[in-house]
C-alpha cells in the first residue's frame, strides 16, 4: 500500500489532495512499538503528534496514589497527542501501546509550516479537535453524572453506533482497560455483565456481545432503569 493511501485513511487527511499528502509524507516520521510500551508521557514536551496506523493506543492520566483513569483507546485512522501542536507545551496525560502498534509521527515545527502553506489542513484539524471535545464533555458527564451500570450501558451502545452492526459489539479490550475505562474496577465490570446477562439484556460469546434488549440498555445509560 503507497504511502500517500495510508496517509489519506488518517482520519485528518481524508479528503486532501493528492499534493498535500505527498508533502505530509515528506515530514512524518514511520515508528513501531511493541505492546506496553510507553509513547510519552504526562510532562513530556510535545514536539508533535501521532496517527496510529495499526494497532492500538490508550491515553490516561495517573492519581497521586498511582490509579489509572483512561481517557480514550485510539485505533486505526485516529490521531493524538495534537492538541499541544497549536497550544505548545507539555503533552497533558500518557500515551502507552495496548498491543504492537505502527503509529506515524508528525514533527510539530514541520507541520506548522506545512498548515501555513496549507490552510485546507488546518480546517481539517479544527474539525477533528471539536469533535474530541465533543468525547471528552460525554466522557466527563458519564463518569461525572451515571452510575456505573449506566456508564457501562452508555458504551456499549456507542461501540455498536461505530460497528458495522449496532446489535454486535467486538469488546476488543480487557476488563481491566473497559475498568479504567469506565472509572471502576475489573470485578465491577464482571458483576455488571452477569446480571445484564441473567437478565437478557445480552448474550455474551467470547468477545462479542450481542445486545438483545435495546430499550433497556438505553434506559439504563439514562438512568431510568437499575439492575437488581
Amino acid at each position: 500500500m503507497k504511502l500517500i493511501d495510508i496517509i489519506s485513511s488518517i482520519a485528518l487527511f481524508r479528503g486532501l489532495p493528492e499534493s498535500q499528502l505527498t508533502e505530509l509524507s515528506e515530514i512524518l516520521v514511520d515508528q513501531t512499538f511493541n505492546r506496553s510500551v510507553t509513547i510519552f508521557s504526562e510532562g513530556d514536551e510535545a514536539a508533535g503528534f501521532y496517527a496510529v496506523i495499526s494497532g492500538r493506543i490508550k491515553i490516561f492520566k495517573l492519581s497521586p496514589e498511582g490509579k489509572e483513569q483512561i481517557i480514550h483507546i485510539f485505533g486505526p485512522g485516529n490521531i493524538f497527542g495534537e492538541v499541544p501542536v497549536f497550544a505548545g507545551g507539555r503533552f497533558p496525560a500518557y500515551a502507552e501501546t495496548i498491543e504492537k502498534s505502527r503509529v506515524f509521527f508528525f514533527p510539530r515545527n514541520s507541520f506548522i509550516e506545512l498548515i501555513k502553506k496549507e490552510p485546507s489542513l488546518a480546517m481539517n484539524m479544527l474539525a477533528e479537535l471539536s469533535k474530541k471535545l465533543r468525547q471528552l464533555t460525554r466522557l466527563i458527564e458519564e463518569l461525572s453524572l451515571k452510575e456505573v451500570p449506566g456508564r457501562f450501558a452508555a458504551y456499549l451502545l456507542l461501540m455498536g453506533e461505530r460497528g458495522g452492526n449496532a446489535d454486535i459489539i467486538d469488546l476488543d479490550i480487557t476488563k481491566t482497560q473497559l475498568a479504567g475505562l469506565l472509572g471502576t474496577i475489573p470485578e465491577t465490570i464482571s458483576r455488571i455483565l452477569g446480571k445484564m446477562v441473567n437478565q437478557r439484556i445480552i448474550e455474551i460469546n467470547g468477545r462479542i456481545i450481542k445486545i438483545l434488549d435495546r430499550n433497556a440498555l438505553i434506559e439504563m445509560s439514562e438512568g431510568g432503569k437499575h439492575l437488581f
